[in-house]
């Protein structure tokens, strides 16, 4: 009887050493999967980073819209009011002249093949 009491004892502690082990691996494999998901899922640490990166692209273009329409509230409100403003928006757009003045017009620079790599 001591050696089947023997028997069940090892049996049990065989047992209880691979649930261990089955439950050891188990929680492992889960927390694998989780820094798996944390890094690389929808939402992990690379999509933010990436998502970081555009947010300051977008940032960066916002402003510089900003600052070019400022630039152009200006131009507008100084061809309302400069006569200056006015009379050089004439010349350049419209190509007009004083009286007496020559104005040379230069084609626009034809594309090198260079431009188009």
């Amino acid at each position: 009887m001591t050696n089947l009491n023997h028997l069940d004892q090892r049996g049990i502690s065989w047992l209880q050493r691979t649930q261990r082990k089955l439950a050891t691996s188990g929680v492992v494999a889960l927390l694998c999967l989780m820094g798996y998901h944390a890094v690389f899922g929808a939402n992990g640490f690379l999509a933010f980073h990436h998502k970081r990166i555009e947010s300051r692209r977008l940032q960066q273009e916002i402003q510089a819209l900003q600052q070019d329409n400022a630039r152009r509230e200006l131009q507008v409100k100084a061809l309302k009011s400069e006569p200056q403003a006015i009379e050089k928006e004439a010349r350049e757009r419209l190509r007009y002249a004083r009286p007496g003045e020559i104005v040379y017009t230069l084609p626009p620079a034809s594309p090198t093949p260079a431009d188009h790599k």
